[in-house]
């Protein structure tokens, strides 16, 4: 299979890409983002990017997944990670594991979690900045990240110091995101994530109808769901409101470098991952590790 190529930075020469990353990151606070940066986007599809993947043995891809709260890209860089042996990098993970901690910073987040406001560029990239660098101690290699970046800024910051080579795009009509957000369960005792909505929409105005099934918990979980504290309509509205508002130009700003591909999401995941490995070109990948299992 071809290579995906990614031009690194000749910084990267002198230093391990992950040690380099973090501490850009982290640095990268204290710059200030381009004043043309959001007026610059092109609202046009760009030149759609090219989707060959890396050699499996090449752990270097490095992609970004964008959408919505609640789409599913926790779920779809999950399995692309295991798919391609790199890590996923979800910030709303490392938001929930500071969260079960404790201290001040604990108490901030929660905070700002439970009213769907959108955690500081500050407070992000230091926890990004803390997980690239326990990964690299791991020898970890590549990444997906997973909610970062979510501002321009953090576009800017993260493209300052290294090439991104696919930016995917999770789409989902905003009525059947509310309904999916709504019943998504916590069991309190294995911490599995269930969904218990049963959506079937029809199709109207030009939207195709849509059905998911729930995904139900085993029978000894059944008594242990729990519903997050942010998973109100309230809340979840709120958050797609900001998310319109802090994160929508960013994908302006992926789709202008020819970077960005647009998936909307046909169903629940019997229906939308074999579509998906289609489009990234994976599904013959797919096929031969599993032969090879």
């Amino acid at each position: 299979m071809a290579a995906l190529t990614r031009l690194a930075k000749p910084s990267f020469a002198q230093h391990s890409p992950i040690s380099y990353l973090s501490r850009c990151l982290y640095s990268g606070l204290g710059s200030e983002p381009s004043s043309h940066a959001a007026a610059s986007y092109s609202p046009h599809l760009g030149p759609k990017p090219s989707l060959s993947v890396k050699d499996p043995k090449d752990r270097n891809v490095q992609w970004v997944f964008l959408g919505s709260p609640g789409v599913g890209k926790g779920t779809y860089a999950s399995r692309l990670s295991n798919l391609l042996g790199v890590p996923h990098i979800a910030t709303g993970d490392l938001v929930r594991e500071e969260l079960a901690a404790s201290g001040s910073l604990s108490q901030q987040l929660s905070e700002i979690v439970n009213q769907g406001k959108l955690v500081s560029d500050e407070i992000i990239i230091n926890l990004l900045s803390k997980r690239l660098e326990a990964g690299e101690a791991k020898g970890e290699l590549g990444f997906i990240l997973d909610g970062f970046p979510r501002t321009i800024r953090q576009a800017e910051i993260l493209e300052g110091v290294t090439d991104i080579d696919l930016v995917l795009n999770l789409k989902l009509r905003e009525d059947v995101l509310l309904e999916k957000c709504l019943g998504r369960r916590t069991c309190s005792q294995c911490g599995g994530n269930f969904n218990v909505a049963s959506i079937n929409v029809k199709g109207s105005n030009g939207s195709p109808a849509i059905s998911m099934a729930p995904l139900l918990p085993p029978q000894h979980c059944m008594s242990k769901l729990v519903t997050r504290a942010d998973d109100t309509e309230e809340v979840i509205r709120h958050r797609i409101d900001i998310y319109n508002e802090k994160s929508r130009p960013v994908e302006g700003f992926y789709r202008s470098r020819g970077k960005l591909l647009e998936f909307d999401l046909p169903g629940g995941i019997p229906e939308s991952w074999p579509k998906l490995l289609e489009v990234l070109d994976l599904d013959d990948y797919k096929e031969q590790q599993s032969a090879a299992a």
